[in-house]
C-alpha cells in the first residue's frame, strides 16, 4: 500500500471513530433514531450492531424495543438492560427495577434475575440521589421517576431541566399541586415556555396551542411550531406543514403551497408510525389540487433540502416509558 493511501485510511478511520464518539456523546445513533421514529423492527437491527460495540444508550434503546416489541420484559431484553446498567446508565437500571410488576410476572415467564429487581432500584436511587445532592438536573428527575414524589420533579425543572418542566405543566394541568384558581392556568403556560426554551418539541406545541387557547400573540405560537418542525418533531412538521398549506387554516399562517407540501411528503418517511401513512395519503393530494406541475417540482426540492439541513423526523417518544 503507497504512503497515500495509509495516510487516507488512517484519515477516514480517524473520521469513523470520531463520528461514532460524537453519536454516542449526542445520544443519536442511526439505531436511535428509527427507534424514536417507531420503527421498532428495523431500529432493533441497528441496535443490536451499536449496543455489541459498547455504546450504553444504544444497549439501554435496544432493551427498550425488544421489551416493547415482545410486550414484556424478555431474557434478551434483560440482558441488554444489564449490559447498560453495567456502565451506570440509571434509566436501565429502572427499568430493571420495574421488572417486578412487568407483564411477564402474570404470564410467569419473567426471565431469571441474578438480582432481584428491588436492588436495582436501590441502585439507581444511590447513584442519582449523589449527582441530584451535586445540582444534576437530570439525575434530580430521575429521583422523581424512582420515588414519584414530586418536589423532586419541581427541583428538577426549577434547575433547568425541560423534561422536567414539561412533566410540570401536565401535572400541573391536570390538577397536581396547590393553585388559587386563575394562577393554575398561567403556571402551566409558564412551565411549557420555558420547556420550550429549554429545547423540548413537544412543550413548543403545547405552549403555542396553550397561547392559542388563551388568545395570546399568534406571531409567538407560529414561532415555536416552526421552531418545533425544525427540530424534527413528527407534530411539529405535520401542523407546520398543513397550516402553511391552510389544510386548514389555523395561527394564521401566511399561505405557502410550496413548503407546505414540501413538509407533508416528508412525513411518509414515518411509514411504521401508525396513521401517518393514511394522513399523508389524504392530505398531500388536497395541497396538490391547489398547485401548479412547476410548484410540485419546486416542493420536491425544498424537502429535499430541508432533510438534508434538519434533524431526522422523530415523535419524540418517552425516554423512560412503562
Amino acid at each position: 500500500m503507497s504512503v497515500y493511501f495509509r495516510i487516507l485510511a488512517i484519515v477516514i478511520s480517524a473520521l469513523t471513530e470520531t463520528c461514532a464518539v460524537a453519536a454516542q456523546e449526542n445520544g443519536l445513533t442511526k439505531g436511535i433514531t428509527l427507534y424514536n421514529q417507531l420503527k421498532i423492527d428495523s431500529a432493533i437491527a441497528e441496535l443490536k450492531k451499536e449496543a455489541q460495540s459498547g455504546i450504553s444508550e444504544s444497549q439501554y434503546y435496544l432493551g427498550e424495543a425488544l421489551r416493547k416489541r415482545n410486550r414484556y420484559m424478555t431474557s434478551e431484553a434483560k440482558e441488554w438492560y444489564e449490559a447498560a446498567a453495567a456502565q451506570e446508565n440509571l434509566y436501565a437500571m429502572i427499568q430493571l427495577g420495574r421488572s417486578g410488576n412487568d407483564l411477564c410476572r402474570v404470564m410467569s415467564n419473567c426471565p431469571d434475575s441474578g438480582k432481584p429487581p428491588v436492588d436495582w432500584l436501590k441502585n439507581a436511587r444511590s447513584l442519582a440521589e449523589l449527582l441530584a445532592e451535586k445540582g444534576d438536573p437530570e439525575a434530580m428527575y430521575v429521583m422523581y421517576e424512582i420515588t414519584l414524589n414530586r418536589d423532586w420533579l419541581e427541583k428538577s425543572a426549577n434547575s433547568g431541566n425541560p423534561t422536567a418542566q414539561f412533566w410540570m405543566a401536565i401535572s400541573t394541568r391536570q390538577g397536581e399541586g396547590f393553585f388559587l384558581p386563575w394562577k393554575r392556568k398561567e403556571s402551566v403556560g409558564n412551565w411549557f415556555k420555558a420547556s420550550a426554551e429549554g429545547g423540548n418539541p413537544r412543550a413548543m406545541m403545547e405552549y403555542a396551542a396553550y397561547i392559542h387557547e388563551s388568545g395570546g400573540d399568534l406571531e409567538v405560537a407560529r414561532h415555536w411550531i416552526k421552531v418545533a418542525a425544525e427540530k424534527g418533531y413528527e407534530s411539529g412538521v405535520t401542523s407546520y406543514g398543513a397550516y402553511l398549506a391552510h389544510a386548514p387554516e389555523r395561527f394564521g399562517f401566511e399561505l405557502d403551497l410550496v413548503k407546505g407540501y414540501a413538509l407533508t411528503s416528508l412525513l411518509k418517511e414515518l411509514n411504521e408510525g401508525g396513521s401517518m401513512q393514511s394522513y399523508v395519503e389524504e392530505v398531500l393530494p388536497e395541497i396538490a389540487e391547489k398547485m401548479t406541475p412547476d410548484q410540485i417540482k419546486e416542493a420536491e426540492n425544498f424537502a429535499a433540502q430541508w432533510k438534508n439541513s434538519h434533524p431526522p423526523l422523530s415523535f419524540f417518544p418517552d425516554k423512560l416509558s412503562r
